[in-house]
Protein backbone atom coordinates (compact mmCIF):
# COMPACT_ATOMS: atom_id res chain seq x y z
CA UNK A 1 0.00 0.00 0.00
CA UNK A 2 1.45 3.42 -0.88
CA UNK A 3 0.30 6.31 0.41
CA UNK A 4 1.52 9.99 -0.30
CA UNK A 5 0.26 13.50 0.91
CA UNK A 6 0.05 17.23 -0.96
CA UNK A 7 -1.35 20.18 0.28
CA UNK A 8 -4.06 22.52 -1.62
CA UNK A 9 -6.54 25.52 -0.31
CA UNK A 10 -10.35 25.73 0.36
CA UNK A 11 -11.69 29.26 0.35
CA UNK A 12 -14.63 30.24 1.77
CA UNK A 13 -14.69 34.57 1.14
CA UNK A 14 -11.56 35.66 1.37
CA UNK A 15 -10.57 33.03 4.30
CA UNK A 16 -8.56 30.05 3.59
CA UNK A 17 -8.16 27.02 5.28
CA UNK A 18 -5.79 24.47 4.40
CA UNK A 19 -6.34 21.14 2.88
CA UNK A 20 -4.50 17.80 2.66
CA UNK A 21 -4.93 15.57 -0.03
CA UNK A 22 -3.98 12.52 0.76
CA UNK A 23 -3.59 9.65 -1.90
CA UNK A 24 -3.78 6.08 -0.92
CA UNK A 25 -3.37 3.05 -3.47
CA UNK A 26 -4.03 0.02 -2.84
CA UNK A 27 -4.22 -3.19 -4.64
CA UNK A 28 -8.24 -3.60 -4.82
CA UNK A 29 -10.34 -3.78 -7.93
CA UNK A 30 -9.14 -0.53 -10.28
CA UNK A 31 -11.14 2.83 -9.61
CA UNK A 32 -10.45 6.34 -8.59
CA UNK A 33 -12.59 7.45 -5.35
CA UNK A 34 -12.54 11.05 -3.94
CA UNK A 35 -14.10 11.94 -0.35
CA UNK A 36 -13.88 14.65 1.91
CA UNK A 37 -16.70 17.06 1.10
CA UNK A 38 -16.61 17.85 -2.12
CA UNK A 39 -19.02 20.14 -4.26
CA UNK A 40 -20.38 18.84 -8.01
CA UNK A 41 -17.30 20.40 -9.69
CA UNK A 42 -14.55 18.94 -7.31
CA UNK A 43 -16.54 15.78 -7.41
CA UNK A 44 -15.65 15.01 -11.44
CA UNK A 45 -11.99 16.29 -10.71
CA UNK A 46 -11.18 12.27 -10.47
CA UNK A 47 -12.07 11.87 -14.28
CA UNK A 48 -9.83 15.07 -14.96
CA UNK A 49 -6.87 13.73 -12.91
CA UNK A 50 -6.75 10.56 -14.45
CA UNK A 51 -6.97 11.33 -18.38
CA UNK A 52 -4.67 14.23 -17.42
CA UNK A 53 -2.05 12.04 -15.74
CA UNK A 54 -2.58 9.39 -18.92
CA UNK A 55 -2.29 12.02 -21.64
CA UNK A 56 1.31 13.47 -19.92
CA UNK A 57 2.66 10.27 -20.19
CA UNK A 58 3.00 9.56 -16.42
CA UNK A 59 2.08 6.58 -15.10
CA UNK A 60 -1.30 5.88 -12.98
CA UNK A 61 -1.21 2.37 -12.17
CA UNK A 62 -4.45 -0.07 -12.76
CA UNK A 63 -5.21 -0.20 -8.51
CA UNK A 64 -8.13 1.59 -6.23
CA UNK A 65 -7.07 5.21 -5.92
CA UNK A 66 -8.64 6.75 -3.07
CA UNK A 67 -8.06 10.38 -2.13
CA UNK A 68 -9.11 12.30 0.96
CA UNK A 69 -9.75 15.83 1.23
CA UNK A 70 -9.12 16.32 5.01
CA UNK A 71 -10.56 17.98 7.61
CA UNK A 72 -13.98 16.42 5.64
CA UNK A 73 -15.80 18.86 7.67
CA UNK A 74 -14.21 22.16 5.74
CA UNK A 75 -16.56 22.50 2.19
CA UNK A 76 -15.07 22.58 -0.69
CA UNK A 77 -15.62 24.12 -3.95
CA UNK A 78 -14.46 24.53 -7.65
CA UNK A 79 -11.55 23.02 -9.78
CA UNK A 80 -8.56 24.37 -7.88
CA UNK A 81 -7.81 20.94 -6.31
CA UNK A 82 -7.16 19.52 -9.51
CA UNK A 83 -3.33 19.86 -9.24
CA UNK A 84 -3.12 18.79 -5.69
CA UNK A 85 -5.00 15.84 -6.15
CA UNK A 86 -2.53 14.62 -9.19
CA UNK A 87 0.22 15.35 -7.17
CA UNK A 88 0.01 13.37 -4.41
CA UNK A 89 -1.56 10.09 -6.67
CA UNK A 90 1.38 10.27 -8.63
CA UNK A 91 3.74 10.37 -5.18
CA UNK A 92 1.55 8.00 -3.82
CA UNK A 93 2.06 5.55 -7.09
CA UNK A 94 6.33 6.99 -7.60
CA UNK A 95 7.58 9.30 -4.62
CA UNK A 96 9.40 12.59 -6.17
CA UNK A 97 13.22 12.36 -6.15
CA UNK A 98 13.19 16.31 -4.54
CA UNK A 99 9.51 16.10 -3.09
CA UNK A 100 8.67 19.26 -1.31
CA UNK A 101 5.29 18.42 -0.88
CA UNK A 102 5.64 18.68 2.83
CA UNK A 103 6.52 22.53 2.10
CA UNK A 104 4.61 23.24 -1.15
CA UNK A 105 0.74 24.69 -1.66
CA UNK A 106 -0.68 23.45 -5.35
CA UNK A 107 -3.42 25.49 -6.76
CA UNK A 108 -4.37 24.72 -10.68
CA UNK A 109 -7.43 23.19 -12.35
CA UNK A 110 -6.43 20.48 -14.87
CA UNK A 111 -7.15 20.23 -18.94
CA UNK A 112 -7.54 16.81 -19.83
CA UNK A 113 -4.08 16.98 -22.24
CA UNK A 114 -2.43 17.65 -19.04
CA UNK A 115 -2.16 21.70 -19.01
CA UNK A 116 -2.40 23.49 -16.19
CA UNK A 117 -5.33 26.21 -16.19
CA UNK A 118 -5.73 29.50 -14.19
CA UNK A 119 -8.59 29.13 -11.22
CA UNK A 120 -10.18 32.25 -9.54
CA UNK A 121 -8.53 33.36 -6.11
CA UNK A 122 -5.31 32.38 -6.42
CA UNK A 123 -4.36 35.76 -4.17
CA UNK A 124 -6.36 34.95 -1.02
CA UNK A 125 -5.23 30.99 -1.68
CA UNK A 126 -1.50 32.05 -1.63
CA UNK A 127 -1.98 34.35 1.48
CA UNK A 128 -3.60 31.68 3.12
CA UNK A 129 -0.59 29.18 2.52
CA UNK A 130 1.87 31.99 3.53
CA UNK A 131 0.08 32.67 7.19
CA UNK A 132 -0.35 28.81 7.43
CA UNK A 133 3.86 29.04 7.19
CA UNK A 134 4.14 27.31 3.52
CA UNK A 135 6.87 28.21 1.70
CA UNK A 136 6.37 27.43 -1.99
CA UNK A 137 3.68 27.97 -4.05
CA UNK A 138 3.25 26.08 -7.26
CA UNK A 139 0.21 27.93 -9.39
CA UNK A 140 -0.74 28.22 -13.52
CA UNK A 141 1.43 30.47 -15.41
CA UNK A 142 -1.58 31.74 -16.13
CA UNK A 143 -1.92 33.21 -12.48
CA UNK A 144 1.75 33.78 -11.57
CA UNK A 145 1.28 37.78 -11.68
CA UNK A 146 -1.50 37.43 -8.68
CA UNK A 147 0.59 34.89 -6.72
CA UNK A 148 4.07 36.97 -7.09
CA UNK A 149 1.95 39.70 -5.33
CA UNK A 150 2.22 38.12 -1.56
CA UNK A 151 5.42 38.56 -0.44
CA UNK A 152 7.95 35.92 1.94
CA UNK A 153 6.66 33.18 -0.24
CA UNK A 154 8.48 32.06 -3.91
CA UNK A 155 5.70 30.93 -6.41
CA UNK A 156 6.00 29.31 -9.53
CA UNK A 157 4.26 28.78 -12.48
CA UNK A 158 3.26 25.90 -14.39
CA UNK A 159 1.50 25.33 -17.49
CA UNK A 160 1.58 21.59 -17.31
CA UNK A 161 1.07 18.71 -15.56
CA UNK A 162 4.99 17.48 -16.39
CA UNK A 163 6.29 20.84 -15.41
CA UNK A 164 4.58 20.23 -11.65
CA UNK A 165 6.71 16.33 -11.83
CA UNK A 166 10.13 18.12 -12.89
CA UNK A 167 9.85 20.66 -10.00
CA UNK A 168 9.17 17.81 -7.44
CA UNK A 169 12.41 15.88 -9.71
CA UNK A 170 14.78 18.19 -10.14
CA UNK A 171 17.73 19.23 -7.86
CA UNK A 172 17.42 22.58 -6.28
CA UNK A 173 14.74 23.51 -8.95
CA UNK A 174 12.81 25.71 -6.22
CA UNK A 175 15.31 28.49 -5.33
CA UNK A 176 17.24 28.71 -8.80
CA UNK A 177 13.44 29.14 -10.73
CA UNK A 178 13.87 32.07 -12.92
CA UNK A 179 10.07 32.53 -12.66
CA UNK A 180 10.49 33.55 -8.86
CA UNK A 181 10.55 37.40 -8.60
CA UNK A 182 9.81 40.40 -6.60
CA UNK A 183 5.88 41.45 -5.94
CA UNK A 184 5.70 44.04 -8.81
CA UNK A 185 4.15 47.48 -7.79
CA UNK A 186 1.21 48.72 -8.34
CA UNK A 187 0.70 51.86 -11.05
CA UNK A 188 -1.24 54.81 -10.20
CA UNK A 189 -2.72 55.90 -13.91
CA UNK A 190 -4.66 59.66 -13.42
CA UNK A 191 -8.33 60.57 -14.84
CA UNK A 192 -9.06 63.02 -17.31
CA UNK A 193 -12.06 63.71 -15.00
CA UNK A 194 -11.02 66.98 -13.41
CA UNK A 195 -13.44 68.67 -10.79
CA UNK A 196 -12.17 71.78 -12.30
CA UNK A 197 -15.10 70.41 -14.79
CA UNK A 198 -17.70 71.62 -12.49
CA UNK A 199 -19.22 75.17 -12.80
CA UNK A 200 -20.82 76.75 -10.79
CA UNK A 201 -21.06 74.68 -8.01
CA UNK A 202 -18.32 75.78 -5.10
CA UNK A 203 -20.47 74.38 -2.43
CA UNK A 204 -21.01 71.18 -4.17
CA UNK A 205 -17.31 70.55 -4.54
CA UNK A 206 -16.29 71.76 -0.85
CA UNK A 207 -18.55 69.01 0.24
CA UNK A 208 -16.89 66.58 -2.04
CA UNK A 209 -13.76 67.42 -0.94
CA UNK A 210 -15.29 66.97 3.27
CA UNK A 211 -16.59 63.51 1.93
CA UNK A 212 -13.30 62.52 0.85
CA UNK A 213 -11.46 63.77 3.48
CA UNK A 214 -12.99 61.72 6.06
CA UNK A 215 -14.83 58.70 4.40
CA UNK A 216 -18.75 59.98 4.62
CA UNK A 217 -21.29 59.03 2.65
CA UNK A 218 -22.87 61.40 0.25
CA UNK A 219 -26.62 62.28 -0.99
CA UNK A 220 -26.75 64.17 -4.07
CA UNK A 221 -30.37 65.84 -4.82
CA UNK A 222 -31.24 68.04 -7.93
CA UNK A 223 -32.84 68.45 -10.95
CA UNK A 224 -32.00 66.21 -14.22
CA UNK A 225 -29.01 68.03 -15.97
CA UNK A 226 -27.19 69.45 -12.78
CA UNK A 227 -24.37 67.81 -12.48
CA UNK A 228 -24.95 65.02 -10.06
CA UNK A 229 -23.69 62.30 -12.19
CA UNK A 230 -20.64 64.37 -13.04
CA UNK A 231 -19.82 65.07 -9.56
CA UNK A 232 -20.12 61.21 -8.39
CA UNK A 233 -17.53 60.57 -11.00
CA UNK A 234 -14.98 62.42 -10.60
CA UNK A 235 -15.23 62.11 -6.47
CA UNK A 236 -13.09 59.30 -6.71
CA UNK A 237 -10.61 61.38 -7.93
CA UNK A 238 -9.93 62.81 -4.58
CA UNK A 239 -9.55 60.02 -2.69
CA UNK A 240 -5.57 59.02 -2.20
CA UNK A 241 -3.74 55.87 -3.44
CA UNK A 242 -4.48 52.28 -1.27
CA UNK A 243 -2.13 51.70 1.44
CA UNK A 244 -0.47 48.19 0.72
CA UNK A 245 -2.78 46.35 3.08
CA UNK A 246 -5.75 47.81 1.52
CA UNK A 247 -4.39 47.22 -2.21
CA UNK A 248 -3.49 43.94 -1.21
CA UNK A 249 -7.10 43.82 0.26
CA UNK A 250 -9.06 44.77 -3.05
CA UNK A 251 -6.90 43.21 -5.09
CA UNK A 252 -7.83 39.64 -3.10
CA UNK A 253 -11.59 40.45 -3.86
CA UNK A 254 -11.59 41.08 -7.51
CA UNK A 255 -9.26 37.60 -7.43
CA UNK A 256 -12.30 35.49 -6.10
CA UNK A 257 -14.63 37.47 -8.53
CA UNK A 258 -15.99 35.00 -10.80
CA UNK A 259 -17.21 37.81 -13.09
CA UNK A 260 -14.21 39.78 -13.29
CA UNK A 261 -11.54 37.77 -14.80
CA UNK A 262 -7.90 38.66 -14.33
CA UNK A 263 -6.88 40.73 -12.22
CA UNK A 264 -3.74 42.46 -13.71
CA UNK A 265 -0.11 42.35 -13.69
CA UNK A 266 -0.04 44.75 -11.16
CA UNK A 267 -2.49 45.60 -7.44
CA UNK A 268 -5.08 47.52 -7.41
CA UNK A 269 -4.00 50.85 -5.92
CA UNK A 270 -6.52 53.49 -6.91
CA UNK A 271 -9.59 53.11 -5.17
CA UNK A 272 -12.17 51.18 -7.14
CA UNK A 273 -15.63 53.19 -8.25
CA UNK A 274 -18.80 51.02 -8.73
CA UNK A 275 -21.83 52.85 -10.76
CA UNK A 276 -24.10 49.49 -11.12
CA UNK A 277 -28.08 50.17 -13.00
CA UNK A 278 -30.65 50.70 -10.95
CA UNK A 279 -31.85 47.43 -12.06
CA UNK A 280 -29.62 45.67 -10.10
CA UNK A 281 -30.77 43.15 -7.41
CA UNK A 282 -29.90 42.68 -4.07
CA UNK A 283 -27.56 39.80 -4.22
CA UNK A 284 -25.52 42.18 -7.14
CA UNK A 285 -24.73 44.09 -4.46
CA UNK A 286 -24.17 42.64 -1.62
CA UNK A 287 -23.06 38.89 -2.97
CA UNK A 288 -23.96 35.48 -2.47
CA UNK A 289 -24.77 33.22 -5.07
CA UNK A 290 -25.43 29.43 -5.31
CA UNK A 291 -22.70 27.17 -3.74
CA UNK A 292 -19.48 29.12 -3.41
CA UNK A 293 -20.40 33.07 -2.40
CA UNK A 294 -19.24 35.12 -4.50
CA UNK A 295 -18.55 38.88 -3.22
CA UNK A 296 -21.16 41.84 -4.82
CA UNK A 297 -20.30 45.14 -5.55
CA UNK A 298 -20.14 46.54 -2.15
CA UNK A 299 -17.00 44.58 -1.74
CA UNK A 300 -15.55 45.55 -5.55
CA UNK A 301 -15.93 48.81 -4.13
CA UNK A 302 -13.64 48.26 -1.32
CA UNK A 303 -12.03 50.99 -0.18
CA UNK A 304 -13.52 52.66 -3.46
CA UNK A 305 -16.97 54.30 -3.99
CA UNK A 306 -20.28 52.88 -4.56
CA UNK A 307 -22.58 55.33 -6.76
CA UNK A 308 -26.40 54.78 -6.81
CA UNK A 309 -27.46 57.23 -9.76
CA UNK A 310 -31.71 57.31 -9.56
CA UNK A 311 -31.10 56.11 -6.41
CA UNK A 312 -34.76 55.90 -5.49
CA UNK A 313 -35.28 53.50 -8.65
CA UNK A 314 -33.54 51.00 -7.23
CA UNK A 315 -35.58 48.18 -5.45
CA UNK A 316 -36.36 48.70 -1.87
CA UNK A 317 -34.26 44.90 -0.88
CA UNK A 318 -31.55 46.24 -2.96
CA UNK A 319 -31.39 49.50 -1.44
CA UNK A 320 -31.81 47.95 2.59
CA UNK A 321 -29.17 45.13 2.57
CA UNK A 322 -26.67 48.01 2.48
CA UNK A 323 -27.59 49.58 5.84
CA UNK A 324 -25.90 46.77 7.37
CA UNK A 325 -22.52 46.80 5.44
CA UNK A 326 -22.50 50.73 5.67
CA UNK A 327 -22.19 50.33 9.81
CA UNK A 328 -20.22 46.97 9.67
CA UNK A 329 -17.50 47.43 7.03
CA UNK A 330 -18.00 44.02 6.05
CA UNK A 331 -20.76 41.58 4.37
CA UNK A 332 -21.43 38.06 6.03
CA UNK A 333 -23.22 35.74 3.90
CA UNK A 334 -24.12 32.58 5.41
CA UNK A 335 -25.00 29.36 3.86
CA UNK A 336 -25.70 25.86 4.95
CA UNK A 337 -21.96 24.88 4.14
CA UNK A 338 -20.69 28.21 5.94
CA UNK A 339 -20.10 31.71 6.70
CA UNK A 340 -19.04 33.87 4.03
CA UNK A 341 -17.03 37.14 4.86
CA UNK A 342 -16.11 39.83 2.43
CA UNK A 343 -14.64 43.52 3.25
CA UNK A 344 -16.97 46.33 2.56
CA UNK A 345 -14.97 49.45 3.21
CA UNK A 346 -17.03 51.45 0.77
CA UNK A 347 -18.20 55.42 0.64
CA UNK A 348 -21.74 55.16 -0.53
CA UNK A 349 -22.54 58.17 -3.06
CA UNK A 350 -26.20 58.51 -3.69
CA UNK A 351 -27.90 60.80 -6.44
CA UNK A 352 -32.06 61.37 -6.92
CA UNK A 353 -34.38 64.13 -8.48
CA UNK A 354 -36.31 65.72 -5.71
CA UNK A 355 -39.61 64.22 -7.21
CA UNK A 356 -40.52 61.95 -9.94
CA UNK A 357 -40.64 64.46 -12.83
CA UNK A 358 -37.63 66.00 -11.53
CA UNK A 359 -38.66 69.32 -11.52
CA UNK A 360 -39.16 70.52 -7.74
CA UNK A 361 -36.08 72.57 -7.17
CA UNK A 362 -35.99 73.36 -10.82
CA UNK A 363 -37.27 77.64 -10.12
CA UNK A 364 -37.42 77.72 -14.12
CA UNK A 365 -39.62 74.42 -14.41
CA UNK A 366 -42.82 73.58 -13.46
CA UNK A 367 -43.50 70.52 -11.20
CA UNK A 368 -45.97 68.45 -12.50
CA UNK A 369 -45.90 65.99 -9.64
CA UNK A 370 -48.78 66.28 -6.72
CA UNK A 371 -47.84 66.06 -3.37
CA UNK A 372 -48.38 62.14 -2.84
CA UNK A 373 -46.60 61.25 -5.63
CA UNK A 374 -43.63 63.15 -4.00
CA UNK A 375 -44.05 62.25 -0.83
CA UNK A 376 -44.26 58.62 -2.25
CA UNK A 377 -40.70 59.21 -4.54
CA UNK A 378 -38.60 60.39 -1.68
CA UNK A 379 -39.69 57.49 0.34
CA UNK A 380 -38.35 55.13 -1.28
CA UNK A 381 -35.47 56.04 0.34
CA UNK A 382 -36.19 55.08 3.82
CA UNK A 383 -35.27 56.74 6.86
CA UNK A 384 -32.90 54.27 8.57
CA UNK A 385 -30.82 53.94 5.51
CA UNK A 386 -30.62 58.29 5.11
CA UNK A 387 -29.44 58.24 8.58
CA UNK A 388 -26.44 56.16 8.14
CA UNK A 389 -25.71 59.13 5.09
CA UNK A 390 -23.96 62.16 6.59
CA UNK A 391 -23.81 64.80 3.52
CA UNK A 392 -27.00 65.50 2.08
CA UNK A 393 -26.46 68.43 -0.43
CA UNK A 394 -29.19 69.82 -2.66
CA UNK A 395 -27.83 70.81 -5.91
CA UNK A 396 -29.75 74.12 -7.76
CA UNK A 397 -29.21 74.26 -11.25
CA UNK A 398 -27.17 77.71 -12.49
CA UNK A 399 -28.12 80.01 -15.56
CA UNK A 400 -26.46 80.88 -18.37
CA UNK A 401 -24.88 84.47 -17.04
CA UNK A 402 -23.28 82.59 -13.88
CA UNK A 403 -22.56 79.69 -16.10
CA UNK A 404 -20.23 82.16 -18.73
CA UNK A 405 -18.76 83.95 -15.54
CA UNK A 406 -18.09 80.63 -13.79
CA UNK A 407 -16.35 79.37 -17.43
CA UNK A 408 -13.78 82.61 -17.20
CA UNK A 409 -12.36 81.66 -14.04
CA UNK A 410 -9.02 80.35 -14.50
CA UNK A 411 -8.42 79.60 -10.45
CA UNK A 412 -10.85 76.69 -10.07
CA UNK A 413 -9.75 73.99 -8.15
CA UNK A 414 -8.56 71.09 -9.59
CA UNK A 415 -8.49 67.53 -8.40
CA UNK A 416 -4.85 67.46 -7.73
CA UNK A 417 -5.10 70.34 -5.65
CA UNK A 418 -8.35 68.84 -4.06
CA UNK A 419 -6.40 65.60 -3.49
CA UNK A 420 -3.43 67.32 -1.24
CA UNK A 421 -5.85 69.02 0.95
CA UNK A 422 -7.91 65.67 1.77
CA UNK A 423 -4.22 63.54 1.72
CA UNK A 424 -3.10 66.28 4.31
CA UNK A 425 -6.65 66.06 6.37
CA UNK A 426 -6.11 62.00 6.43
CA UNK A 427 -2.90 62.25 7.47
CA UNK A 428 -3.88 64.68 10.61
CA UNK A 429 -6.53 62.65 11.51
CA UNK A 430 -4.79 59.27 11.46
CA UNK A 431 -1.93 61.25 13.90
CA UNK A 432 -4.58 61.64 16.14
CA UNK A 433 -6.35 58.54 16.39
CA UNK A 434 -3.49 56.52 16.35
CA UNK A 435 -3.61 53.66 18.32
CA UNK A 436 -7.44 53.19 18.09
CA UNK A 437 -7.09 51.21 14.87
CA UNK A 438 -9.78 53.74 12.75
CA UNK A 439 -7.43 56.62 10.64
CA UNK A 440 -10.62 57.72 9.17
CA UNK A 441 -13.45 60.15 10.92
CA UNK A 442 -16.08 58.44 9.34
CA UNK A 443 -15.35 54.65 11.02
CA UNK A 444 -14.62 56.23 14.31
CA UNK A 445 -17.27 54.62 17.28
CA UNK A 446 -19.31 56.70 19.43
CA UNK A 447 -18.16 55.32 22.21
CA UNK A 448 -14.71 56.05 21.15
CA UNK A 449 -15.36 59.32 20.11
CA UNK A 450 -16.96 60.52 23.12
CA UNK A 451 -14.24 58.80 25.52
CA UNK A 452 -11.38 60.36 23.88
CA UNK A 453 -12.93 63.41 21.79
CA UNK A 454 -14.95 65.60 24.13
CA UNK A 455 -15.77 68.72 23.26
CA UNK A 456 -16.85 72.12 25.54
CA UNK A 457 -21.00 72.82 25.89
CA UNK A 458 -20.46 75.94 23.97
CA UNK A 459 -18.72 74.04 20.89
CA UNK A 460 -22.14 71.33 21.22
CA UNK A 461 -24.76 74.11 21.61
CA UNK A 462 -26.07 74.23 18.12
CA UNK A 463 -26.52 70.60 18.46
CA UNK A 464 -27.83 70.05 21.47
CA UNK A 465 -30.62 72.30 21.02
CA UNK A 466 -31.25 70.01 17.61
CA UNK A 467 -31.11 67.09 19.88
CA UNK A 468 -33.74 68.50 21.96
CA UNK A 469 -36.22 69.55 19.64
CA UNK A 470 -36.18 66.47 18.21
CA UNK A 471 -34.98 67.57 14.54
CA UNK A 472 -31.97 65.18 15.30
CA UNK A 473 -31.56 61.47 16.33
CA UNK A 474 -28.45 60.58 18.47
CA UNK A 475 -26.89 58.60 15.51
CA UNK A 476 -27.24 62.36 13.45
CA UNK A 477 -25.84 64.02 16.53
CA UNK A 478 -23.00 61.56 16.51
CA UNK A 479 -22.54 62.01 12.50
CA UNK A 480 -22.53 65.61 13.01
CA UNK A 481 -19.14 65.48 15.12
CA UNK A 482 -17.48 63.60 13.24
CA UNK A 483 -18.34 65.61 10.33
CA UNK A 484 -17.14 68.53 12.23
CA UNK A 485 -13.98 67.00 13.08
CA UNK A 486 -13.04 66.69 9.23
CA UNK A 487 -13.93 69.70 8.50
CA UNK A 488 -11.27 70.85 11.62
CA UNK A 489 -8.97 68.58 9.64
CA UNK A 490 -9.20 70.27 6.32
CA UNK A 491 -8.76 73.75 8.35
CA UNK A 492 -5.06 72.04 10.22
CA UNK A 493 -7.02 72.71 13.44
CA UNK A 494 -6.18 70.73 16.57
CA UNK A 495 -9.92 72.22 18.18
CA UNK A 496 -13.26 71.69 16.82
CA UNK A 497 -15.21 74.50 17.47
CA UNK A 498 -18.78 76.22 17.40
CA UNK A 499 -18.14 77.06 13.79
CA UNK A 500 -17.13 73.71 12.69
CA UNK A 501 -20.63 72.19 13.96
CA UNK A 502 -22.48 74.81 12.44
CA UNK A 503 -21.02 73.72 8.83
CA UNK A 504 -21.47 70.26 9.58
CA UNK A 505 -25.30 70.65 10.68
CA UNK A 506 -25.62 72.41 7.00
CA UNK A 507 -23.91 69.35 5.40
CA UNK A 508 -26.00 67.05 7.00
CA UNK A 509 -29.23 68.47 6.33
CA UNK A 510 -32.62 68.21 7.79
CA UNK A 511 -33.41 64.22 9.52
CA UNK A 512 -37.05 64.68 8.01
CA UNK A 513 -36.31 62.96 4.57
CA UNK A 514 -39.81 64.92 3.10
CA UNK A 515 -37.95 68.46 3.42
CA UNK A 516 -35.36 67.19 1.39
CA UNK A 517 -37.15 68.05 -1.59
CA UNK A 518 -38.67 71.32 -0.09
Amino acid sequence: MNLAKSFAISLLGLSGTVIEVEADISSNLPGFVLVGLPDASLSEASARVRAAITNSKLQLPARKITVNLSPAAVPKFGSSFDLAIAMSVLAANKPFSNSRLDVCIHIGELGLDGSVRAVNGVLPSVLAAREAGFKLAIVPTANLHEARLVSNIDCIGVGSLQEAVRIHNAPDSVGNSAQIAEPPAGQSVESDKDIADIVGQDLAVESMVVAAAGGHHMLFIGSPGVGKTMMAERFVGLLPDLSLENAIETTAVYSISRNRGSIGANLIVRPPFEAPHHTASAISLIGGGSGLPSPGLVSLANHGVLFLDEAPEFQQPALEVLRQALESGQVVISRAAGVARFPAQFQLLLAANPCPCGNALNPKAHCVCTPAARQRYVNRLSGPLLDRVDIRLQIQSINATQALLEKDKTDRLTTTEARMRVVKARELAAERLAGTGYSLNAHLPSALMRRRFSLSKQSTRLLDVALRRGSISMRGYDRCLRLAQTICDLDELSVVDESHIARAVALRGSENSTRLAA
